[in-house]
Formats: structure tokens, C-alpha cells, sequence
């Protein structure tokens, strides 16, 4: 099996994939700058810190929201280096614009705008709330979610979060997502709050041979919500590759 890389997203860290640590033991969970206790670097050069920590050899690479934004512009620059692609929750653009009505809202990203100016975890939490929006957890099972999913000694600072929103303001991968070329499977639930459905069925759609998996009464995070579907279909795939 070729190595594997998993990239989160926006305000977590590398244990939001608790679940796929025992799953995928040999894998390579990286923390984005300014996450998880990673140093902070400029917002134009967590490709670059992304791109230094690949393998040698070409790696499966996964990518989840923003994770999986960066994720995109690795396989598209370096397709020799990305033996397949996973995009969870992932949008070629957050932000909606003209001729884009698969954006995240404007009160969404406001709210990602006060979280940062506040620094306050209240304002983290409940980011964390949408992004479990459209699962039907009972509130024993997101409150075990919550504590084992976030890391609590290294939340991310004011630099990290605010170079992550401005990726997400800024980026637009629209033209770039028909230039990926590894082997593609697009993951994305069918109920997410912050970056609707219709994005991720965009990518399959625009990615050459991409495939998809839906998971049904599911928000922004089916690794964390569903992860025996999610850990079985992402290995069913390898495999088949």
C-alpha cells in the first residue's frame, strides 16, 4: 500500500481524524500551520509547507474542506507525487459569487470573520456545532465527538485561523479542479451546512473520472460522524485503484 497523507480543515487540528488513526495506522496526519501546535507561516506559503512534507514516493492524499482545497492545488501542480486523491467536504470555491450559487453563505463566513476577530472558543464551538448540522447525534454522542475530536492543549491561534480565512476568501480552484488529473473520489454529506452538496457533485462532475460517495443524513464531517462507512469506502477504493 502506498503511503497516505490527511490534510483537515479550517480551526481543527490532525485529531479531528481520531477515528482513522487505528484505520489507517501507517498514514501521516499533518497539522496546518498555525493548527495543532504547528508553527505559523504566511497564508501564500502553506502550500509550499504542505508540498515538504509529501513522501518521497507518490502518496494517497486526503484533503477535508480547506484541507481539501489545498489538497486540490497539490495533485494539480505535482501529479507525479499523488497517486489518488480524496476530497471530503470540499468546494472549488467557499465564498458564493456570480455564476458560483454553490457557495458557503455570507452569514457563514461572517461568523468565521467574528470567530477570528473575537478569539474566543465559544465562537470556535459553535463552528463546531454546524459543522455536525445535518447528522442525528444525540447529545451524549456529540458531546464524545467534541471532546475526543478537538485538541484542547493546542487550539489554533489568531495567525492560524486568520490565514485560513483568507484562503478561504480568496482561493477559486474552478479552472484549476479540470487540470487534476490523479484518480479522484469526491466524499461529501448530503446534509453539510458550510459547503453545500451541489459542490462537491461540481467536482465529480468537472474532474476527469473523478468518482463520488454521498452519505446520506450527514453535515460537513462524515469521518467523524460515519466513520465505518467512511473508513471502508476510502480503503475499498484504494484497493481498486
Amino acid at each position: 500500500m502506498k503511503p497516505s497523507l490527511f490534510i483537515h480543515g479550517w480551526a481543527q487540528s490532525r485529531q479531528i481524524w481520531f477515528n482513522q488513526f487505528e484505520t489507517f495506522a501507517a498514514t501521516r496526519f499533518l497539522n496546518l500551520p498555525g493548527h495543532g501546535g504547528a508553527a505559523d507561516i504566511p497564508a501564500d506559503r502553506w502550500l509550499d509547507s504542505i508540498v515538504a512534507q509529501l513522501p518521497e514516493e507518490p502518496v494517497h492524499l486526503v484533503g477535508w474542506s480547506l484541507g481539501g482545497m489545498l489538497a486540490m492545488q497539490v495533485a494539480a501542480a505535482f501529479p507525479e507525487r499523488v497517486a489518488s486523491l480524496a476530497l471530503v467536504a470540499t468546494t472549488p470555491r467557499f465564498r458564493a459569487a456570480d455564476g458560483w450559487p454553490h457557495g458557503s453563505s455570507e452569514e457563514i463566513f461572517e461568523g468565521f470573520r467574528d470567530a477570528v476577530a473575537s478569539g474566543s472558543p465559544k465562537a470556535l464551538n459553535r463552528f463546531f456545532m454546524l459543522m455536525l448540522h445535518g447528522d442525528d447525534l444525540s447529545r451524549s454522542d456529540y458531546n464524545a465527538l467534541a471532546r475526543e475530536s478537538v485538541d484542547r492543549e493546542n487550539r489554533p491561534g489568531a495567525a492560524g485561523l486568520a490565514g485560513g480565512l483568507e484562503l478561504l476568501e480568496r482561493l477559486d480552484l474552478r479552472t484549476l479542479a479540470e487540470e487534476v488529473s490523479s484518480p479522484t473520489l469526491i466524499l461529501h454529506g448530503e446534509g453539510d451546512a458550510i459547503v453545500p452538496v451541489a459542490a462537491g457533485i461540481w467536482l465529480a462532475d468537472t474532474i476527469t473520472g473523478a468518482e463520488q460517495h454521498i452519505f446520506r443524513a450527514c453535515g460537513h464531517a462524515p469521518f467523524l460522524t460515519q466513520p465505518e462507512e467512511f473508513n471502508t469506502t476510502l480503503q475499498r477504493w484504494w484497493q481498486q485503484l
